[in-house]
């Protein structure tokens, strides 16, 4: 029997590298979350073993065959899934497939968006028939030949070297000269079967986060990202390494139009829930501000000092409304 709050599932774990930081930002959002409204429960999700995560310490497994659970007496259903698992299965369209055959609604968009923004080379390429700005790039797959000095004559030095098709921050590399290809290559292939050479964007680098709802559009201050790392590595983004403003220091102008190429993004993809774009703020020959997309995250961090709580704050705006706006849209 249900209870009349709506029962939701925090999904989080995965199977890649930011499993850990998965469960924190599960932490995170129960946190957050209208308990008064709803009953929320933190699924832990990796490999097969899917199990849900009770406040006493306990676990309970969960029934694959329609996602619910046995607590005491009772069967839980669940009526909705905020999936914020960092890699896959959970941003890579895998997880939101097994939602859509169960008919579960879920906070992420649908499969298609979900596999094309996990995988780098694809949402690049993607983006840039319609005008999105993005770096030029080259894909290879595990096994292939190919030649240093070509590369580094088609992609320029530096360069970055990425898995490219993984949420995770692990496998990225910052090449400087055409002798750290196969290093890095090697790197990032521990991480993906695929990995993306991508050019390098001098400039800023900043983070939107916006969500959707049939009532409003809300786009929310960027957040400038500051690292006397190399870049925006994962002990930058996960071990304090880093400095970050929000808003962003971009010029009124500046900062309309990153709003603006931001909700033209969601409207293109027809995203649902929170997502946030990265971007270059880089300078033309004359001097002015160019927008390079550098990638989109599905299923962004929602710690307490991750970007998208921290622009909600920035906005003036209560983190528990925007949950509830999420959820309650596709209701």
């Amino acid at each position: 029997m249900k209870t009349q709050k709506r029962i939701i599932a925090i999904v989080c774990g995965g199977d890649s590298s930011e499993h850990d930081v998965s469960l924190r930002s599960a932490q995170g959002l129960y946190s957050f979350f209208d308990h008064d409204r709803y009953e929320i429960y933190i699924v832990d999700v990796k490999g097969t073993d899917w199990h849900v995560n009770l406040d006493n310490g306990e676990t309970v497994d969960i029934d694959k065959n329609d996602f619910s659970f046995v607590l005491g007496d009772r069967t839980v259903y669940f009526d909705y899934a905020y999936i914020t698992i960092h890699g896959q299965p959970g941003e890579n369209g895998v997880m939101q497939g097994y939602f859509d055959l169960i008919h579960l609604p879920y906070s992420t968009s649908g499969v298609l968006v979900e596999a094309m923004t996990f995988d780098k080379y694809v949402l690049n390429n993607y983006m840039r028939g319609f005008g999105v700005r993005v770096a030029d790039s080259i894909l290879l797959r595990r096994g292939d030949s190919y030649d240093e000095q070509q590369i580094a004559q088609r992609i320029g030095m530096p360069c970055f070297v990425k898995p490219a098709a993984d949420g995770s921050s692990f496998g990225v590399s910052k090449v400087k000269n055409a002798d750290q290809l196969a290093p890095a290559l090697r790197v990032a292939f521990m991480e993906s079967d695929e990995v993306m050479i991508e050019g390098f964007l001098d400039g800023m680098e900043i983070s939107q986060g916006i969500y959707k709802t049939a009532q409003k559009t809300v786009v929310l201050p960027a957040t400038e990202v500051v690292t006397s790392n190399e870049f925006f590595d994962y002990d930058a983004k996960y071990n304090g390494q880093v400095q970050e403003i929000t808003p962003a220091r971009l010029s009124e102008e500046t900062a309309r139009r990153v709003a603006e190429e931001t909700s033209r993004i969601y409207d293109i993809l027809h995203a649902n829930g929170i997502i946030r774009i990265d971007y270059i703020i880089s300078k033309d020959n004359e001097g002015n501000d160019q927008i390079n997309m550098l990638e989109i995250n599905t299923t962004p961090g929602m710690t307490a000092t991750s970007f998208i709580p921290q622009q909600v704050r920035a906005a003036g705006l209560d983190i528990k409304d925007v949950l509830s706006e999420i959820v309650e849209n596709q209701f």
